[in-house]
């Protein structure tokens, strides 16, 4: 087994059941009419779907570090927590959490982890925000630190949507994602200046945008091309997700396919779920090497739909209309994307 196993999963609308008590009222207010008919039931079910892949990465142990996005609140990961607590003998899951102030629904960014595996400086975790013309979803930073006592800082990001009035496409918004990625290699090149130009650095997420779009290969400058990498005098990443295109898959019915993305609109497929990499973790300055060839996209067959032009099986929110809008035997509308890290020995 790898020394460190980390994923990223866009957990899709995680949101705690309609009328709870300890929900906000201005979120209460902007997701209302989503959660008529969101069930105590129908939350159990979604966290009980959750753990049942979650459990089953790393050879069935769990991810050691879990990045997480589309979650309302600490509750719903609390709940998520104790399910794979209850289920994984040997983990003690728990949980980093900032709540954002900025998102127009309330959905935030989170890391599940091992705490028999890493410490966590609270001191080191921060909510970086992504300003636009109206605030919207921050970028949660953590330094996990191991039992060797290296430093692995994380950065897990959802990116702005693609949403856009009728009769605009992606471009209405990719100035957004433009923002994100410069605010994400501003930090980068801050953790490089504060600690060190050997500092271990992963940024994982639902960028929202493909590895080829400027707002990843520009302002975040997250590269395809190892080299441009190694070579690098600056903070820049490696993009991993270039890894995926060799990857096949199985789906529910047992039938082998290409993997077209890690998440599927209008019948095409596109990687936005991706995982960069600082030059240390590419060379093992830090004590900490990713596994290049590692990288992958995580499709266990019984989330990967039959149906020609989709991809993972979405579970859905009700609008107010269960039977239409959930699908109780789904997943998730994003597939779950993981790397192992190996650790050196100390000498």
């Amino acid at each position: 087994m790898p020394n460190h196993f980390v994923a990223f999963w866009n957990l899709e609308n995680l949101f705690a059941p309609e009328g709870f008590a300890g929900r906000e009222p201005w979120i209460a207010q902007a997701v209302a009419g989503d959660l008529n008919g969101w069930t105590q039931a129908l939350f159990d079910t979604k966290i009980h779907q959750l753990a049942s892949i979650i459990r089953q990465m790393n050879g069935s142990l769990g991810p050691d570090i879990l990045g997480v996005c589309e979650v309302e609140n600490a509750f719903v990961l609390q709940q998520l927590t104790a399910r794979l607590n209850a289920q994984i003998a040997t983990r003690n899951y728990t949980v980093v959490h900032v709540d954002s102030t900025l998102d127009q629904r309330g959905i935030d960014t989170a890391f599940l982890y091992d705490a028999a595996k890493y410490t966590v400086d609270p001191t080191a975790i921060f909510s970086h925000f992504v300003m636009r013309r109206t605030g919207t979803r921050d970028i949660t930073q953590a330094t996990f630190i191991t039992q060797a006592g290296r430093e692995l800082i994380a950065l897990v990001n959802h990116w702005p949507s693609r949403s856009a009035p009728t009769g605009f496409g992606a471009e209405y918004s990719s100035g957004f994602r433009a923002t994100a990625g410069e605010t994400l290699a501003y930090w980068h090149q801050r953790i490089r200046e504060e600690k060190g130009a050997d500092a271990s650095v992963i940024a994982l997420g639902d960028f929202n945008d493909d590895p080829f779009d400027s707002s990843l290969a520009i302002h975040a400058l997250a590269l395809r091309e190892r080299g441009d990498v190694v070579r690098a005098r600056t903070a820049k990443f490696y993009n991993l997700a270039w890894n995926y295109l060799a990857q096949r898959v199985t789906d529910s019915r047992g039938n082998p396919r290409d993997l077209d993305g890690t998440l599927y609109f209008g019948g095409n497929g596109n990687l936005f779920d991706q995982i960069l990499i600082s030059r240390p973790l590419l060379t093992g300055a830090g004590g900490l090497t990713a596994v290049e060839q590692s990288a992958r996209v995580e499709t266990f067959p019984e989330m990967v739909s039959h149906r020609v032009g989709e991809g993972p099986i979405r579970f859905g929110l009700p609008k107010g209309d269960v039977a239409r809008n959930v699908n109780q035997d789904g997943f998730s509308d994003h597939f779950p994307v993981s790397v192992e890290i190996e650790e050196a020995l100390l000498s």
